[in-house]
């Protein structure tokens, strides 16, 4: 392996964190990076080393690789059963996590938002607001021109301002959280109620792997009901705070194993506007 080579390898971190925020699934990332990886090892040695910046152009085919399977995901979510929610990272862990460094761009609450916008505006967003590409580079990278780059990026910036501007300070977010756990582990239905947003939504992912609710939970007594319900049916199961992007979160372990990771989503009001609920196995490897 020659210096050139070498130089392309040592990008493979950088390159992670950026399938993960484009993609929201750690293993779909790995699998796009690994794709991105083998197209610049099929290049005769020569090609390899006539690119002056290996980084770039593995950022921009492996943003073409995303574009794809963003594409292609939205196909297969339809067969999904239950509702989809991106994985959710621990503050600490093990190869990979390591390698994407937990910030606000992979919390819950903006990997929900991007997930809503298109494939395009993903990207774009992603490699400019976050990783400071030039929209030369993204027009590069996405097939359009550099006008439509940018544009793209203005509108998903649109959105996520909107949802960042909504969201509590993290010792908020976090004081609602204790106060949230509390409830829910004293089975106090008025105090649970109290910290939750009239209009609450709870979304449960178990992929068709394990029990969840097959679609979302809306409004305050309906939420505070359906999770002191699930206290009562699992006496075994244990929860304890765990960090995460997004703040104070929970993991739900019984047995034993870790059956969940519970996210919250806190308005700068103090309620809890969302309570993302992943049960699903392939989803909760980098927690065990």
């Amino acid at each position: 392996m020659d210096e050139h080579d070498e130089r392309a390898v040592e990008e493979r971190s950088a390159l992670t964190g950026l399938a993960y925020r484009m993609l929201g699934s750690v293993a779909e990332a790995e699998d796009a990076v690994q794709e991105a990886y083998v197209r610049w090892w099929r290049q005769q040695p020569a090609d390899r080393a006539r690119i002056e910046n290996p980084g770039a152009w593995l950022m921009r085919t492996l943003s073409r690789i995303c574009l794809d399977v963003l594409g292609s995901a939205r196909v297969r979510r339809e067969a999904y059963v239950g509702p989809w929610l991106p994985e959710p990272l621990p503050a600490e862990g093990a190869d990979p996590l390591d390698r994407i460094t937990l910030d606000d761009s992979v919390s819950m609450a903006l990997q929900v938002v991007l997930d809503a916008l298109s494939p395009a505006e993903r990207v774009a967003f992603v490699l400019h607001d976050v990783f400071a590409v030039p929209f030369a580079q993204i027009a590069d990278a996405t097939g359009r021109s550099t006008d439509a780059a940018r544009q793209l990026a203005a509108s998903a910036r649109r959105k996520v301002r909107d949802r960042r501007g909504e969201l509590a300070p993290r010792e908020r977010h976090d004081e609602i959280a204790r106060a949230f756990a509390a409830a829910c582990l004293g089975g106090d239905l008025g105090a649970l109620v109290a910290i939750l947003d009239p209009s609450v939504t709870l979304v449960s992912d178990g992929g068709g792997r394990v029990s969840s609710a097959r679609r979302p939970v809306h409004g305050a007594d309906n939420v505070a009901r359906f999770l002191l319900g699930l206290v009562r049916k699992r006496p075994r199961a244990r929860v304890a705070p765990a960090f995460t992007a997004d703040g104070m979160g929970f993991v739900v372990r019984e047995d034993g194993r870790v059956d969940g990771v519970i996210v919250l989503g806190v308005s700068r009001a103090g309620s809890i506007t969302e309570v993302w609920f992943v049960r699903n196995p392939d989803k909760l490897a980098r927690w065990r």
